[in-house]
């Protein structure tokens, strides 16, 4: 009875820790900067790891170009790789904020119910 309580107090705070550090990481996001081309370098997008675009670049001779869907089409291609960047290395350090969780004892609670 009182190991499972104590598996459970375990738990609970192991959460709380990875609670923490998942904050942190979220705080931390803005800080980050992710950078993506399209169209071999012709616009380059930046953006934070909270999925902010920061800016973008545009060769001069891509802005000289009289073809606007080609340029608007590498613009969103750039931008949604710069996010997809963020997103992806945000989704992994969480993944690694929570894989010392020790969530067996949760389980062998369960099965005992």
């Amino acid at each position: 009875m009182f190991g499972a309580l104590g598996d459970v107090m375990g738990l609970m705070r192991q959460m709380k820790q990875v609670k923490e550090k998942m904050e942190q990481l979220k705080a931390e996001a803005v800080n980050r900067v992710f950078e993506a081309d399209a169209g071999a370098g012709a616009v380059v997008a930046r953006a934070n790891g909270a999925g902010e675009l920061l800016g973008i670049k545009l060769r001069p001779d891509v802005v000289q170009s009289s073809d606007v869907e080609m340029l608007e089409d590498l613009i969103r291609a750039a931008v949604n790789a710069a996010i997809r960047k963020g997103s992806e290395a945000m989704q992994q350090e969480m993944m690694q904020a929570t894989a010392g969780v020790n969530l067996g004892a949760l389980g062998n609670m369960l099965k005992q119910s």
